[in-house]
């Protein structure tokens, strides 16, 4: 068994960790645009009236743009050769649990923090 067969997947296509990593960062925007509208804003609005947590969400938002883009470009800048290299499995894995602790954890850790400086604890 040579090293194209390490690669095939068990569905029969080779992985491709730019695709992944971009699948990922996808997905995790969503997931952390969510989490603020349903987290974030819930508690701003608790505390403050207007469009001050309409205005916390665009920038928190924005905010994580680069964030993701930068787990992104790691693996976008990988040439086709190595795009398909499982040897990158463990870097790929640790980046992927960085993200998703990254897009999950910082809604609620705003949260906490606006509400302790809105006086909500």
């Amino acid at each position: 068994m040579g090293k194209a067969t390490e690669q095939v997947r068990t569905n029969g296509r080779v992985r491709d960790w730019r695709k992944a990593m971009s699948d990922h960062v996808a997905y995790g925007l969503l997931v952390y645009t969510g989490l603020q509208i349903f987290v974030t804003v819930k508690a701003l609005s608790e505390g403050t009236s207007g469009l001050l947590p309409y205005m916390a969400l665009i920038v928190l938002v924005a905010g994580i743009i680069p964030v993701c883009r930068w787990f992104e470009k790691r693996w976008l800048d990988l040439g086709d050769a190595q795009a398909c290299d499982m040897a990158y499995a463990a870097a790929f894995r640790r980046d992927v649990i960085g993200l998703w602790a990254v897009v999950i954890g910082l809604p609620f850790g705003l949260t906490v923090i606006f509400k302790a400086l809105l006086g909500g604890f």
